[in-house]
């Protein structure tokens, strides 16, 4: 791995003057786009239209609570329909409110897997089932890997596991719920029997199945391993654990927790078949710096600071190649991609991008100049928004027609 990273890091650094969005990433710090009025405008206006869409498809879900008592088929497939909905909104308020670029590479397991639409936006063609791993820098890392999700048509089908304190946020908590999410408090004795009821559910076998497969709906299932972000105090403790167990510290990471990954392979084996792994790294902070500081969802969203650029490096492991028999294994298997994911982070904010393997393979449409030599040495560059404003309709589409419904007898006189 370490060979080849040195030969790609040659091949980049020529690449990266094609492109000129690709530099290393400088010590320069991030401003704020907007003053104080302005942000107070953003963050009531912004605010205002998230929370009103919240509330709407959580009104959604309870006026679609009822089908599970009817047919758990039906009420799974609903469910999802306002999993879409949110999906929508949050690439919509990333679209609006804070437009960065984003640059998707990868090495030659996902090859043909990445490409860009007519119009330039991102589309991905991975499995309808899978399990997604990522580092976690900031907690905008699930936005954007939603929004991944979006680009593949499983906006609705994706599930992620959470610590449980996010169960509690008004409306969003009782959403996620309803999404079917999968909350954690981080208590093995108390997460074991939660999760593997949810796991059971995400492996049964549906008679009216969205799936191509006759068996097994739709399913991403999103963990990050690290089991919370990156930060001075997380990586203090991570430092302190490796030192304690003999471990090599982590440059750009915390070092992963296995134990829930583990038991997610192990229940998923044979449902399964790849793990899907996305690096994540944000150029903007200062070389050398930590981005949490830098971008929390109130900087990018409403103080108009989001990342220069966001980067995302996809390779993937065929679960059947993954030892699943011996937690020991299992534990130095899920370090030694950390450790490679470490150097990818360390050749992206030296050179400002991650290596690629994808020269030749990613379609490029009627993109602008840009894209097109981008995509020719392996990158997808492109922003997050959506494929037009009118898919926005589909949040409050129930909510019209149970409007209409209530108003059909005094149409009719009938009251």
């Amino acid at each position: 791995m370490e060979h080849d990273l040195r030969q790609r890091k040659h091949v980049n650094a020529t690449a990266s003057s094609v492109s000129n969005k690709s530099h290393a990433y400088t010590d320069a710090e991030p401003r704020l786009k907007h003053g104080l009025a302005m942000q107070i405008f953003r963050s009531l206006l912004l605010a205002t239209w998230f929370n009103c869409c919240c509330v709407a498809i959580l009104a959604t879900q309870v006026i679609g609570s009822p089908l599970y008592l009817i047919s758990k088929d039906y009420y799974y497939a609903y469910m999802a329909y306002t999993k879409q909905s949110f999906g929508l909104v949050i690439t919509a308020l990333t679209q609006w409110g804070c437009p960065t670029v984003v640059r998707v590479s990868g090495d030659k397991s996902v090859r043909n897997q990445i490409h860009l639409a007519d119009d330039g936006r991102l589309r991905t063609d991975f499995p309808e089932r899978l399990v997604m791993i990522a580092n976690h820098q900031v907690y905008t890392d699930w936005i954007y890997l939603w929004w991944v999700a979006y680009t593949n048509r499983m906006h609705g089908r994706i599930f992620i596991i959470l610590k449980e304190s996010l169960k509690y946020i008004p409306i969003i908590g009782q959403g996620m719920t309803f999404y079917g999410f999968i909350f954690m408090a981080r208590k093995w004795l108390s997460d074991k029997p939660r999760l593997q009821h949810r796991l059971e559910k995400l492996k049964t076998q549906h008679s009216g199945s969205q799936s191509s497969s006759p068996q097994y709906d739709p399913m991403w299932l999103l963990i990050f391993p690290e089991g919370t972000n990156l930060s001075i105090n997380t990586k203090r403790r991570s430092a302190e654990y490796a030192a304690k167990q003999g471990l090599p510290t982590l440059k750009h990471q915390i070092i992963p927790r296995s134990t829930g990954l583990f038991f997610c392979l192990q229940q998923l084996r044979g449902t399964v078949e790849w793990v899907y792994d996305c690096t994540v790294a944000y150029e903007g902070p200062p070389k050398g710096s930590l981005p949490d500081k830098y971008f929390t969802l109130r900087s990018t969203y409403l103080q108009g600071r989001p990342p220069t650029s966001v980067n995302m490096h996809w390779r993937r492991f065929a679960v059947a190649d993954i030892p699943l028999d011996d937690q020991s294994e299992f534990d130095a298997w899920i370090r030694a991609r950390w450790a490679e994911k470490d150097q990818l982070l360390d050749e992206c904010f030296e050179t400002g991008r991650f290596p690629t393997e994808l020269g030749g393979s990613i379609v490029v449409g009627t993109g602008t100049p840009e894209q097109t030599s981008a995509a020719a040495t392996g990158y997808a560059e492109t922003q997050v928004r959506l494929g037009h404003w009118t898919e926005l309709g589909r949040i409050f589409m129930v909510l019209v027609g149970t409007a209409l419904l209530c108003r059909l007898p005094r149409l009719f006189g009938l009251f």
